[in-house]
């Protein structure tokens, strides 16, 4: 990782990237909820959020949506990803190229990583090309660093999340975004092994808004940098009001509760 490099795709060091890859990744059916989410057009109205410092999109997504909000959103272009469809070991394509996303505008790439996949070394080098050309274009790094693959006894132990936050840092990651490990505790871990690499926290299924604010202060208490987060923001009727109480968490240091009270609009069909 090299200092200052994520600057676009940050505020006051934190992030909180709002991830659409979803529709190659899980499909179609991840906007049934909020059916309009399926236009991205809906959900770059949504990055348009103050609290929003990047977003993540694949490919097709960017070419066809971001030239009409290159002004008040910052592009990170997701460069590999595999659908829902494959059932193989975990891999993930490389889609495009990091001098494409620099062509298009993007303030940085991101990329899956795989650790523990049959998959890994050649992904691993795919990334090291990618890391390496994005220093060229002055981009900042973002590794979606999951433990995955028919070897792992167990992906989601804490010990499995710290060393794929580790791995970002080893890999030259200026960010690492890595699931939640179950624990304040064990999010500490995973900070402190990732040492100068910021961690962010993935945001996973859709869950209450008071379930999920108490996990996002939970990781910001034991040090990550923020979150990359999807379904948690646009699976929801009022997504700009869940991002108003993120904001709080993330950037005013908030409590759950003074996150939950800063928008009278804030809720969710689970509460």
């Amino acid at each position: 990782m090299i200092p200052g490099a994520d600057d676009a795709i940050t505020r006051d060091g934190k992030a909180l990237i709002l991830a659409y890859d979803h529709g190659l990744e899980h499909g179609p059916v991840d906007f049934e909820p909020v059916p309009e989410t399926t236009d991205p057009a809906t959900v770059f109205d949504v990055a348009t959020h103050d609290a929003v410092t990047a977003t993540a999109v694949q490919k097709g997504v960017a070419e066809a949506y971001y030239p009409s909000y290159e002004d008040d959103v910052s592009l990170l272009a997701k460069l590999n990803g595999t659908s829902n469809l494959w059932r193989g070991e975990p891999d993930s394509a490389v889609n495009w190229s990091v001098d494409y996303a620099a062509e298009l505008g993007a303030d940085a790439i991101g990329f899956t990583l795989y650790g523990g996949s049959n998959n890994e070394v050649e992904m691993a080098e795919e990334f090291r090309q990618a890391q390496e050309k994005a220093r060229a274009h002055d981009m900042g790094v973002v590794m979606w660093s999951y433990p995955r693959g028919q070897g792992l006894r167990n992906a989601s132990s804490p010990d499995s999340i710290a060393y794929s936050a580790r791995l970002g840092l080893e890999l030259g990651a200026d960010i690492a975004k890595v699931k939640y490990p179950g624990s304040r505790d064990a999010m500490e871990w995973a900070v402190d092994s990732a040492a100068n690499t910021k961690v962010v926290m993935s945001g996973g299924s859709k869950t209450s808004d008071e379930a999920f604010l108490s996990t996002v202060r939970s990781a910001m208490d034991a040090g990550a940098s923020g979150l990359a987060v999807g379904r948690n923001v646009f699976q929801r009727e009022h997504p700009e009001a869940i991002l108003d109480g993120l904001e709080a968490i993330i950037f005013e240091d908030a409590s759950v509760a003074e996150a939950l009270a800063t928008n009278d609009a804030l809720e969710s069909d689970d509460r």
